[in-house]
């Protein structure tokens, strides 16, 4: 712990020393949507923290709704008193905020590895995961691909409009792959990959997708998982910073135009034993076809983390690679669970079902318990996309039927925390009651 605590030290110490003008650092952490709560403590207060001062929080802001409201999910928020609860700093989270109209830093913070870790926080369920995974001899390589849309910074009435075209100043209303799209946006778009360079992120490849004014950007593999869904958290945060500085709106709204495509988040994920030895491709790829069994078992169980919201299963079975059924094929991205052609070192699985705005903690475990399942139930799956078109298995498509497919979903509930569930399922549910409580226009215009 000294150590530790050392290290956090020097890291607090360096930063004071490279960016004398930051007097102030967010900490933060991903509650259960998706969103960053936090404080923003004077420099120097968090320096006391990393020489080991207590660092607490409440417990209950992990449980706060879309809208950042409490609801009363079993004892918790209404008859617990709203105890704090205790967070570390996450080493080497440590980095300057630069859209910002002021110098600030920013730091992840978690319940995971203290004394009492927070059962139902996305980090420290994740975290769970993987000590298990690495316990039986199972250590995943990961790398998330996230993609969003560029809007207008101006709404219309509440809407998202076309992002603005820097070169013509049209509107960017033609859906294409033109390379020539990443030039025109190449100020924002080389700004959100600096910021996110600065943030430790390893960012890959960048695409022009289909939709108007929507991008990809891809990171690179890495061998901490926790770490491959921090980059996947923070780069969401800096990116929305970073475009509203250049005058637009990013958004990993799921699918925020009904005749475009949505926007998904895919996940890469291989696994190997403590000798570096691809487990997936072990046996003529026997492990590889058991594996997909799993997360195929699963995935119908796991869509409210899949789909977060209302508006991400309006994703589903969209204009574009987004699948209505589970489903597994070689090289087809119609597929829920793709195999990228690669040799046997590289061999992996991508998982393309979760919308851009699921929270990528919690993506994560879900792909790794129905992988963990498939590896030791040893079945094998329905037959590939490329074998049979219609191959596949039904999924709920909206919240609620999603939430009791996966409330008492026993596989689920041991491999990710049968409290988490609880919470989780709850959470949604009244996130989705919540959502209801509001008459649209549509309703006056079809019903008055």
């Amino acid at each position: 712990m000294k150590s530790h605590s050392s290290t956090l030290l020097a890291e607090v110490r360096t930063f004071r020393q490279n960016h004398p003008e930051v007097r102030y650092v967010d900490l933060i952490a991903l509650d259960i949507p998706g969103h960053f709560y936090g404080k923003r403590y004077p420099v120097e207060m968090l320096e006391k923290v990393a020489a080991g001062s207590p660092l607490k929080l409440p417990q209950n802001a992990v449980l706060l709704g879309a809208q950042g409201g409490l609801f009363k999910i079993g004892d918790y928020c209404f008859h617990d008193g709203d105890p704090d609860a205790n967070r570390r700093l996450v080493p080497g989270t440590l980095k300057p905020v630069t859209w910002e109209a002021q110098p600030l830093g920013q730091m992840l913070i978690t319940s995971d590895g203290t004394e009492a870790p927070i059962e139902f926080e996305p980090r420290e369920v994740l975290a769970k995961v993987l000590e298990r995974l690495h316990r039986k001899g199972i250590h995943p390589v990961v790398a998330f691909e996230l993609e969003f849309y560029l809007f207008d910074k101006k709404l219309n009435d509440g809407l998202p409009q076309f992002a603005r075209d820097p070169l013509s100043d049209d509107a960017d209303d033609q859906p294409n792959l033109h390379i020539e799209r990443l030039s025109r946006f190449a100020p924002v778009l080389d700004d959100m990959v600096e910021t996110a360079k600065a943030q430790g992120i390893d960012i890959t490849v960048i695409t022009a997708e289909l939709g108007p004014g929507q991008f990809e950007i891809n990171f690179g593999h890495l061998e901490d998982g926790l770490r491959a869904a921090d980059w996947a958290a923070l780069f969401c945060r800096s990116t929305r910073g970073v475009a509203l500085k250049h005058g637009y709106r990013a958004s990993f709204m799921a699918k925020p135009y009904l005749h475009h495509p949505g926007s998904g988040m895919h996940v890469h994920v291989s696994l190997y034993d403590a000798a570096g030895n691809n487990l997936l491709a072990a046996h003529q790829k026997q492990p590889l076809r058991h594996a997909v069994a799993g997360c195929l078992e699963l995935l119908p169980h796991c869509m409210p983390i899949f789909s977060p919201n209302h508006n991400a299963f309006r994703r589903l079975g969209g204009t574009v690679n987004a699948a209505t059924r589970a489903s597994w094929g070689f090289e087809d991205r119609d597929a829920c669970v793709r195999i990228p052609e690669s040799d046997p070192r590289n061999l992996r699985i991508e998982h393309r079902l979760a919308s851009a705005d699921a929270n990528p903690y919690l993506v994560l475990a879900a792909i790794l318990v129905g992988l963990e399942h498939g590896l030791e139930a040893g079945k094998e799956p329905i037959a590939p996309l490329n074998e049979d078109r219609n191959s596949g298995a039904d999924f709920p498509v909206e919240m609620l039927e999603a939430v009791r497919a996966m409330q008492h979903q026993p596989t689920l509930r041991e491999g990710l925390g049968a409290e988490f569930v609880d919470v989780y399922c709850e959470n949604k549910r009244q996130d989705h009651l919540a959502f209801q409580q509001e008459i649209h226009a549509r309703e006056y215009r079809w019903y008055l």
